[in-house]
């Protein structure tokens, strides 16, 4: 899967296809973006759906609801295999998903203080936090400072779930940027996410799509820069001076990991 995940209410089959079209990966939500009234017309409509399983996520209900049996019973019967648990708090939340890939979405106190725990378990393959849901588990109101940064609890949580998944060798995703009409602090935002390791970043609207794609796209410069020093190391090897910069073991894999996004080798 790409880097831009987009949610889709799972009570809108209308919109399906386009947010598949769209993203590199579409979610298709059975948790918040459903009203509990909607939820068995949700479930009947993932149920006929024929996307692409390959890049096809179902965010499921928590595992402490009756909605999750019925999704994951729902679920047996299409060719999606891969999950989002809403809502995971702890390692035996997902026990009961061992036909499915698991993405475990950590978004309360429990959640993110058991990650590490939850990124062991075999069937679990990503792992995502949720700002606004963590925050209003702690009994606070917002995940973000006036000028749209994140507060230290929620900064501290994101680290927190980005090094259990890397313990774990598993991927992370980055969570949602909720102001629609800020690009520029979803770009910056997602730059960080780059930067800091994360696999992919989730986005709540199309217009998000293009952005966190050129956010994980490496431009000519960082291109140009990883090929120089990686063909330097070829002809020096070991610790190495460069453009007036030490180079070495930790750098090398940095510009493995820029061409990686290319799709180079």
């Amino acid at each position: 899967m790409g880097p831009a995940l987009l949610f889709c209410p799972a009570d809108r089959p209308e919109r399906f296809g386009k947010a598949a079209e769209r993203a590199d990966a579409v979610i298709l939500d059975l948790e918040d973006a459903v009203s509990p009234a909607d939820k068995a017309a949700a479930r009947d409509a993932v149920a006929v759906s024929r996307l692409d399983p390959s890049s096809t996520i179902v965010r499921i209900n928590p595992a402490s609801t009756p909605d999750f049996v019925l999704d994951v019973e729902m679920l047996k019967h299409t060719d999606y295999r891969t999950v989002m648990l809403a809502k995971t708090e702890s390692a035996d939340n997902v026990w009961g998903l061992n036909a499915f890939a698991v993405v475990a979405l950590c978004e309360t106190a429990s959640g993110i203080l058991n990650a590490q725990a939850i990124a062991a378990e075999p069937n679990v393959v990503a792992l995502m936090w949720g700002a606004e849901d963590l925050v209003a588990s702690l009994g606070g109101s917002s995940s973000r400072a006036d000028d749209g940064s994140y507060r230290h609890v929620a900064l501290h949580s994101r680290s927190h779930v980005l090094l259990s998944a890397a313990a774990a060798g598993k991927s992370a995703m980055d969570s949602v940027f909720i102001n629609i009409a800020d690009l520029g602090g979803l770009a910056a935002e997602s730059r960080d996410a780059v930067a800091s390791g994360f696999g992919s970043k989730a986005c709540i609207h199309p217009s998000q799509v293009t952005v966190i794609r050129e956010a994980y796209r490496p431009g000519p410069d960082e291109i140009d820069y990883a090929r120089a020093i990686l063909a330097e190391a070829q002809r020096s090897g070991g610790v190495f001076q460069f453009r007036g910069r030490m180079i070495d073991g930790p750098i090398l894999r940095h510009a493995e990991q820029t061409l990686a996004r290319t799709g180079e080798s």
